[in-house]
């Protein structure tokens, strides 16, 4: 750089030159030294090269002599060669296959897997794989193009394990729907043994522990279910009610049903994000399952099981519910159960009201109230509100009491009409205590007489009086269960009890009374027997409050009218007695034949008035010597006899009179007023005298 730029380019060249001079005169002194040496060396080179030409001619025929002795043996060895090479080339891509294969395995073998899955409908743990396969296998042979066809079925397969496990939720809430009436029916009977062990309990308090309440049962088994995952296929959500202790236990509602679909359903939904879908596709279902639970076939009030079958079907609708409330975590809440159950309690009420009314038999009605109570306690258990239930009971009680009253009516008609309206003869002390157990009656002045003898009611007053007790043990057989008070079950005893002494026993009475062929002796055979019902009222009365304890003095106690409806019927029986002896008087005056024209009268009275005389006088006997007037409380042989005669006189009074003043009888002689006078004398001899004294 320093010559170029110094300009001295000239001189450095000729400086160079220089010595390269000096450099070609050494190497020709050292050439000059050593050219002998240099000559020799040709020398022997030349040599060399002869020999060399020998040597090459020697290889030359080697090597033809060898091509020709080896040219037999080298087409197999090439043959060889060849296939060593390609043995060597598979082998190198059998290695490669290898290193690709063991990265593709496993994804294949996640793929086979979740077929088997899906194969076998544990659809879980299938989301499970797949989602292994998609974020874990898949990555790492993702340049394969059987992995891009997975890749493409992934959302498919998704798509797939929704529908499968919809599907199986479908056939589970099908499954229900037809198992509902199992489902109830082991509940209802669950309840009811647990409320016979509670009155167990009640009446040995000393008893304790042993059986769990159901709550205690349904909550513990809960406990049970939500520590377990539902995720596991082995889950099948079944509560355990059963008690170790007891051999022949009822075995819980929730035993009679798998309930993992449901889980496996909504945990299926819950990953893929569609957890609110498959909420709502639920509760939508429940409902239009509910709605048809909740109604009742048209021939339900035929017979008991047609309730039964009823009420088992909505017990078991509201304990599936119940317990996918327990059992998982917002599929179901409170909310939505209290509205379903508002929904059910009008339904049922409404069902209830319509097809009780149907009801004539009470037995039917007290089995059907039996029923609702027990369904009132099973679904009470679980935690639903049932008082409208049991104010709606209140309602079917007067119901009830009016199918009691038709029943009792014909019972009372019964009794009525095949009884003889005679004194009931006893013949020894055995059947003498056997009528005093059946109604309370005291008669020092009877029992000290010797048998045979005579009671003075009929055989309809011991009955009647057993009856209106078996019809007060009816009205408290409905009572039982209701949650009621003691004065509030009196009162609806005691209403029940009047309307059937102010009702039906009374319109029994007016009918035997009315009827047209009574006769005289049976109507004062009614007069007595209803004078001793009168006289039993108070023990009716005793009775009730024996049974409720309830004293009649509390100040809303209300009382019996009973002794109203024997007194209106004995005065309908006198007025009967009254009547019938003035008709029996107009049927012999009918027979009258007065000959107004006669020129003399009769030597005595006429046939017809002395007949009528002679069948008041034995019809007044009668009244005389019936058994029991003596002993009446009431002086029935002053009373009723008087009256009667009273009523006879005067009704045979104006009826003589009337046939005096006829319009028909224009004109009459002495001697026909004269008989009329005999008549009429004969009367005023006849009517004031043994049987009135």
């Amino acid at each position: 750089r320093s010559v170029y730029d110094g300009e001295e380019h000239g001189r450095f060249m000729e400086k160079l030159e220089a010595r390269i001079r000096n450099h070609d005169r050494e190497i020709e002194k050292m050439c000059n030294f050593h050219y002998q040496g240099f000559v020799d060396s040709i020398t022997e080179l030349l040599k060399v090269r002869g020999e060399a030409q020998k040597l090459k001619n020697q290889v030359t025929d080697t090597n033809r002599k060898l091509q020709n002795e080896g040219k037999e043996a080298s087409d197999p060895l090439i043959i060889a060669m060849e296939e060593l090479k390609q043995c060597r080339l598979q082998q190198r891509n059998i290695s490669a296959t290898v290193d690709k294969l063991t990265l593709c395995l496993p994804v294949l073998e996640m793929y086979s897997k979740l077929r088997e899955q899906m194969k076998s409908k544990r659809h879980y743990p299938a989301l499970k794989t797949l989602e292994h396969l998609e974020h874990t296998y898949l990555p790492q042979v993702s340049h394969y193009r059987f992995c891009k066809i997975m890749v493409d079925n992934i959302p498919k397969l998704r798509e797939e394990i929704k529908e499968v496990s919809m599907s199986d939720l479908k056939d589970f809430l099908e499954s229900i729907r037809k198992h509902s009436d199992k489902i109830g029916e082991t509940a209802m009977k669950q309840a009811q043994q647990q409320r016979n062990l509670d009155n167990i309990v009640s009446q040995h308090p000393r008893i304790s522990g042993g059986k769990k309440s159901k709550r205690e049962f349904c909550a513990s088994s809960d406990l049970e279910v939500k520590n377990t995952s539902p995720m596991s296929e082995q889950d099948s959500g079944i509560l355990d009610v059963e008690d170790e202790d007891e051999d022949e236990e009822v075995p819980g509602a929730q035993d009679l049903v798998d309930f993992s679909p449901v889980y496996r359903c909504l945990h299926i939904y819950s990953v893929l994000g569609a957890r609110e879908t498959f909420e709502s596709y639920y509760r939508k279902q429940r409902r239009k399952q509910a709605r048809l639970v909740l109604q009742p076939p048209s021939n339900m009030h035929e017979t008991l099981d047609g309730y039964r079958k009823y009420f088992n079907q909505i017990v078991g609708f509201f304990v599936v519910e119940d317990h996918i409330l327990h059992t998982t975590q917002g599929l179901v809440n409170r909310a939505y159960l209290d509205e379903l159950w508002e929904m059910a309690l009008s339904k049922t009420i409404a069902a209830l009201r319509t097809h009780s009314s149907y009801c004539s038999d009470p037995s039917l009605v007290l089995d059907l109230k039996n029923l609702i109570v027990l369904f009132a306690d099973t679904l009470q258990g679980y935690g639903f509100p049932v008082n409208q239930l049991f104010d709606m009971l209140l309602e079917i009680q007067d119901q009830y009491s009016e199918t009691l009253l038709k029943k009792w009516s014909g019972v009372f008609r019964n009794i009525l009409d095949s009884d003889n309206y005679s004194p009931i003869p006893v013949s020894n002390e055995e059947l003498y205590k056997k009528i005093v157990g059946q109604f309370p009656f005291q008669d020092p002045e009877l029992e000290k007489q010797p048998f045979p003898k005579k009671f003075p009611f009929s055989e309809f007053v011991p009955k009647v009086y057993n009856q209106i007790k078996e019809f007060i043990y009816a009205c408290l057989k409905f009572s039982e269960d209701l949650h009621l008070s003691s004065t509030e079950v009196d009162d609806m005893i005691r209403k029940s009890t009047n309307l059937l002494l102010t009702r039906t026993l009374s319109n029994c009475l007016q009918n035997v009374i009315k009827r047209k062929n009574v006769g005289l002796t049976e109507l004062v055979q009614i007069i007595i027997n209803t004078t001793h019902l009168e006289k039993s009222c108070k023990f009716l009365e005793e009775f009730i409050t024996n049974i409720t304890n309830v004293l009649p003095e509390t100040v809303h106690t209300t009382k019996l009218y009973g002794t109203t409806t024997f007194k209106d019927a004995r005065h309908a029986a006198e007025e009967e007695i009254y009547t019938n002896l003035n008709q029996k008087i107009d049927q012999f005056l009918q027979l009258a034949d007065y000959d107004w024209m006669a020129p003399e009268p009769g030597s005595r009275a006429s046939d017809y008035l002395v007949d009528l005389i002679g069948f008041l006088r034995s019809t007044f006997t009668v009244f005389t010597h019936l058994p029991g007037l003596t002993r009446c409380p009431f002086s029935l042989q002053g009373k009723v006899a008087q009256t009667a005669c009273m009523s006879a006189c005067k009704h045979l009074s104006t009826s003589l009179l009337q046939l005096l003043l006829e319009a028909e009888v224009r004109q009459l002689t002495l001697g026909a007023l004269q008989q009329f006078n005999l008549d009429v004398e004969e009367c005023e001899r006849e009517c004031p005298v043994t049987p009135f004294p």
